[in-house]
Parts: C-alpha cells; structure tokens; sequence
C-alpha cells in the first residue's frame, strides 16, 4: 500500500515532535516547571492516541487474518474513518473477502457439479485409502454391488473376497477382468485403477463396469464367424468327396446291373481310381484341419522364466537369416536398453515372433527394396513391446478387420491358424497382440506385455 501523506498521522507526528520540543525548551533552558509539565501531559496524551490507532489498525489486520485462518468470511470492516488511510486499508480488507468468498462459491459449485457427476455417472467408481476407509462409492458402484453403506474396502468381502483383493493388488494403470455371481447374477466386471495424493494422503481411485453383455454380444459375433469359417472349410472338402463317391457308387451300380461277367475296362479303373485318390487326399485335408483346430482349442499353459530379449530376437533374425538373404530383403533388429527382459514362456514367445516374421516375409511384392524391423523396447507406460514391421503391401481395411480369426486367411496355401494362435498364447501372458497397416506402406504386428 503506498504512504499517503494527507493522513492525519502526519500532523500529529508534526505537533507530537513540537510538543517535546517545547518541553525541552522549559524544561532544560527556561526552567518553567509548570509549562513544562503541561508539555509533558500533552504529548503523552498524543503518543496514547497514535498507539491507539496503529493499535486498531493491527486489530483490524490480525482479525481479517483470523476470519482467513479460521475460515470465517463474514467479517467486515468500518470505511466511515476520517483518516484516508484506515478507510483504504478496510476498502481493501472487505474486498479481499468479498474476493475470498467469491472463490469459496464458486469452488462449492464445482464441487457439487463434480460430486453431481461422480454421483450420476453410469460407471462404478469407488475412493478409498490405504487404510482402506472408503471415502466416495457412487450410485452406480453400489447398484452393482448390491451394497447400501460400507465404510471399509474389507466390507466387500461378503460381496466377493476375490474382488476385495484385486481392488487392493492394482496399481496406477493396472487392469483387470474379474467375474463375480451376486445372487443369481454373474456379473463379468472391468477393473481399473489411478492411486492419486490428496492432501498428503494415498488414495486408490477404481473404476468398475460389468461387459458380460459386451462379452456375449462378442462371443456371439466370434461364433458366427467361426462358424462361418468352419462351414466354408468343411463344405470346400465334403463336397467333393460327397459327390465323387456318389458318381463311383453310380459307376459300380450301373456295371452290376448291366453284366457282372463283363469286367471292367481300364479307363473306368482309372476313373475310379482318380475320384478315390480325390477322396483320400480331401479327407486328408480335413483331418489336417481337425488337428488344426485341436491345437488352436489346446493351447498348453505357459511355462514361465526370464528371457532377454536381445539374445532371443538375435536367434531368431540368425534363423531366417539365409531365407531372407535368398529373399532379398535387408533385416534390422534393435532392442533398447540392451538387457530388456520379459518374464514369459520362451518356446511360446518364440513362436509367435516366428509367425509374425514369417508373414512379413511374405508380404512383399516388389523385387527390391524389401525392409524388415525387429524391435523391442518400453513404451510411455513402462509396457514391453515387440514389433516387426514390413514395407510390403500392406493388408486391405475389411481383411484387416478378421485376421485374427481362427482359419481365415488371404494366402493360397495358408491355415488360418497362425495369427489367432499367436494372440491366444499373448491373451496367457496377460498381453496383446495388435496389428497397424496402410495398403501399399506397410504392416506393423505388436506384442505388448
């Protein structure tokens, strides 16, 4: 605040010095006694009133500083005062408070939109400490639950002990699929956590949402296409063989019923052997494909250790080094840091790497230029990824879109097997398998763990 010099102060500062002065002036030169006690109560008097206001001012400040502290902003101050300066001190001190209590309102009303949103939101959320006092369940979290007041995250135990500690195992990040029966319900829940800190305090914030209709909607759309894909190979191998049988069975009929003495001529052994070789082949084919499925339906638990990934992919790209030197394409493999490692299976990781190089070898369709990537490392979120890119064709949008089917396939001689085995062994390792492609740039396979 800047110093105002019409304040009364300054006058009073002015005769207060006179004042002395004078009393010095009888006291020690005049030797007036009487006039110079008179001084003396004079400007004693005056040194109480100065005290006093800069007394009141002080009181003014400390009990605006107290309305802060104590979080009372009903306080407010006199501006009737004949010193300019009180009455702009207490102008400023009401509109800080007045400034205070504005925020303080609006900070209300974002906090009842919030607690509003929280409260209506149609996912369950649920605030809760490390000592595992619950501090906000919201509407949706409690119909979900079935639950009315619980205080403690413990309370859900009798909802499912199995909930309880998934709640309490998650981490920043962490996901989970989690199915629970409440009465005669199975509920297929989505789990997801953020620890936040508040106010020097941990929290754990879950989110939860029940897709066990998502889930069958999708179970349902994956068993029309596998369907669809089991008909089409099985119509492919029954056909034939339905048919050539039914025209060797005609054949022979026709020939016993004409003469059985007549024996049968070379070029009809010859027919007849083509069409059962036909079968046998065909009938091969569909054990082929039975076995297939068996081994996609069949695949064994992993078998866990730790494996570096630099001597891993280092083998691997040694493997097909000579079919893609024969292939003409230039193989580039980096693993950033150097001892990145996975906990995993290794003969199944393996296996899936293979898959995916393999596919990249065969995507290219020009003669030169052919570039494969091999890389590992850790995203923004700390996750391992694997990747292999190629600069080949690429995969057409609505192909793309059911690669990962079980037997659907875009090569002439491929099983369809490859992919949706490749992501099934992921899915047991708790990752993913995703794909990235753009027709006439390239395709790019992820394994995140």
């Amino acid at each position: 605040m800047d110093f105002n010099w019409r304040s009364p102060i300054v006058p009073r500062v002015g005769i207060l010095t006179a004042t002395w002065i004078a009393f010095g002036f009888f006291a020690f030169k005049a030797g007036d006694f009487w006039f110079a006690l008179l001084f003396a109560g004079i400007g004693t008097y005056q040194i109480k009133l100065l005290v006093r206001d800069l007394d009141s001012s002080n009181r003014n400040i400390a009990s605006f500083l107290d309305s802060i502290r104590f979080d009372d902003l009903s306080a407010s101050f006199k501006t009737d005062s004949q010193d300019p300066t009180v009455q702009r001190l207490h102008g400023e001190l009401n509109e800080a408070i007045t400034n205070l209590r504005n925020n303080r309102k609006e900070k209300d009303a974002d906090l009842l939109f919030f607690k509003n949103i929280v409260t209506h939101v149609g996912i369950g959320l649920i605030v809760f400490k490390e000592n595992g006092k619950i501090e906000i369940i919201n509407s949706a979290a409690r119909k979900l639950l079935r639950v009315n007041r619980i205080d403690k995250i413990s309370d859900l135990k009798e909802v499912s002990e199995n909930l309880v500690e998934v709640f309490t195992k998650l981490r920043t990040g962490g996901r989970e699929l989690t199915r629970i029966k409440i009465g005669e319900d199975l509920l297929q829940l989505s789990i997801y956590a953020i620890e936040l800190t508040l106010r020097n305090e941990n929290l754990k914030l879950i989110s939860l949402q029940n897709i066990q209709s998502e889930l069958e909607e999708k179970e349902m759309e994956a068993w029309q296409n596998l369907v669809r894909v089991l008909t089409h190979e099985i119509m492919n191998s029954v056909t034939p063989i339905s048919s050539l049988s039914d025209m060797v069975e005609e054949d022979l009929g026709k020939h016993l019923e004409r003469n059985s003495d007549q024996p049968v001529t070379k070029d009809q052994l010859e027919e007849i052997h083509l069409s059962l070789k036909t079968i046998s082949k065909r009938s091969e084919g569909l054990i082929n494909f039975v076995k297939e499925f068996r081994s996609l339906a069949m695949v064994p638990k992993p078998r866990m250790s730790d494996i570096n990934l630099k001597d891993l992919l280092d083998e691997l790209c040694q493997l097909h080094k000579k079919e893609m030197a024969d292939a003409n394409i230039q193989v580039s493999m980096n693993v950033s840091p150097h001892d990145l490692s996975i906990h995993a299976d290794k003969s199944q990781i393996e296996q899936v790497v293979i898959n995916l190089i393999k596919n990249a070898m065969q995507a290219f369709d020009r003669p030169d230029n052919r570039i494969l990537e091999v890389k590992a490392y850790q995203n923004d979120k700390q996750r391992i990824i694997i990747s292999v890119k190629d600069n080949g064709t690429g995969i057409d949008p609505e192909a793309l879109e059911k690669i990962f089917i079980p037997f659907f396939t875009t090569k002439k001689n491929g099983s369809g097997i490859g992919l949706s085995l490749s992501r099934q062994i992921m899915r047991q390792h708790q990752g993913s398998l995703t794909v990235k492609s753009t027709v006439g740039e390239g395709t790019e396979f992820f394994m995140r763990f």
